[in-house]
């Protein structure tokens, strides 16, 4: 059974191409996908992200459970609101899921998990929350929009209540704000975001959904799909879990070393790993690519590097750059000269810093 976000039918109704999307019927397109893209860099674009699930623990001991559960720390989380990128690890060092954590209040946390992976992820997470007598609340009464741009901030603005404007706009990244719409409608607004664009992610009640969507398309925030949110957020040098990450990477060998928080007297699951990895070095690294030649590179072909072969994770034609883009997992040390395998021909590719583009421009090295 392909299960559908409350937004399904206003999706049909604005014209979108449906596919299925980890057992989820979602929008790929509402008509030109590079549009989508471009909108979201230049102005203001809104993606229906209610498959991803959010969950809320509550509990006394809900801190000191997810110092255990999370690479990252929640010591860093000190003012109710902010939030946390993180990963959460399986005993080997894999990354189980990539999550957000929000601190709420001493015993109240919030974490919004992946879409395809909620069922492992709620299980993983009420096994280990057991031993601290911590209640592990799945929020399906909710919906999310994710509503992305250099101008969607703004245009969320106007549509909250006046008491609210102002705090909705100076809002930090990486925190978020209980608000309310003009008709009265409970959000919560967080500053954070899957494109590289600054803008909000926006959890609500299932049933205020629609009515806030085409509120969002009167202030003229265009819909776009999950086409342009991956040619986005590889652009901005962002992971997606199951593609660039999953129980066979460490976060040291996908490029998240900086999710890993090795602070002292915390015995988080996975530890022992990373540090044998930290110590050692990790066996394997993720690179960026960006090819000068015509064509593109997709998931799985071969990368010839000096140490040995590795393969493309997600790779795409950039529309920002009018390049391809990938990122890589190799083996580690310095790669030399690396060619990818394209239909039996050797092409070369170059080795560059990620984000390949940051609010809507290519990173410095990204462009010869």
């Amino acid at each position: 059974m392909i299960q559908k976000t409350i937004l399904n039918d206003t999706h049909r109704a604005l014209g979108a191409k449906m596919v299925d999307f980890g057992g989820w019927d979602m929008p790929i397109n509402y008509g030109s996908q590079i549009e989508e893209h471009h909108q979201v860099r230049r102005d203001a674009g809104m993606f229906d992200v209610s498959h991803m699930t959010v969950v809320d623990l509550r509990g006394a001991r809900t801190r000191e459970f997810l110092r255990r559960l999370l690479a990252n720390s929640v010591d860093k989380l000190k003012s109710p609101g902010k939030a946390l990128y993180t990963c959460m690890l399986d005993e080997r060092g894999g990354v189980i899921d990539d999550l957000i954590v929000y601190f709420m209040a001493d015993d109240f946390f919030r974490l919004v998990v992946n879409a395809a992976t909620r069922e492992k992820d709620l299980a993983w997470i009420r096994q280990q929350a057991a031993a601290f007598g911590v209640e592990v609340g799945e929020r399906s009464d909710f919906a999310m929009i994710a509503v992305q741009g250099p101008n969607a901030r703004a245009k969320v603005q106007t549509l909250l209540r006046e008491s609210d404007r102002a705090a909705a706009g100076k809002l930090g990244r990486f925190a978020a704000i209980e608000a309310v719409t003009d008709d009265g409608v409970p959000l919560f607004v967080a500053r954070t975001g899957y494109t590289g664009e600054d803008g909000f992610e926006i959890v609500l009640p299932q049933a205020s959904a629609v009515a806030f969507w085409n509120a969002l398309l009167s202030v003229g925030v265009k819909p776009a799909g999950l086409g342009a949110r991956d040619t986005l957020r590889l652009e901005a040098g962002m992971n997606l879990y199951g593609q660039d990450m999953d129980e066979s990477a460490t976060p040291y060998e996908a490029a998240l070393a900086w999710t890993v928080a090795l602070d002292e007297g915390r015995d988080f699951i996975g530890r022992s790993v990373l540090e044998q990895q930290k110590a050692a070095g990790a066996p394997r690294q993720l690179i960026g690519l960006v090819m000068d030649e015509k064509g593109v590179l997709r998931h799985g072909q071969k990368v010839m590097t000096a140490n040995g072969e590795g393969e493309i994770l997600s790779g795409t034609f950039s529309p920002t750059l009018g390049k391809a883009i990938a990122f890589a997992r190799v083996p580690a040390g310095a790669p030399g000269d690396v060619r990818v395998d394209i239909r039996g021909r050797e092409v070369p590719v170059r080795v560059v810093k990620f984000p390949f583009v940051r609010e809507g421009q290519p990173q410095p090295g990204v462009l010869e």
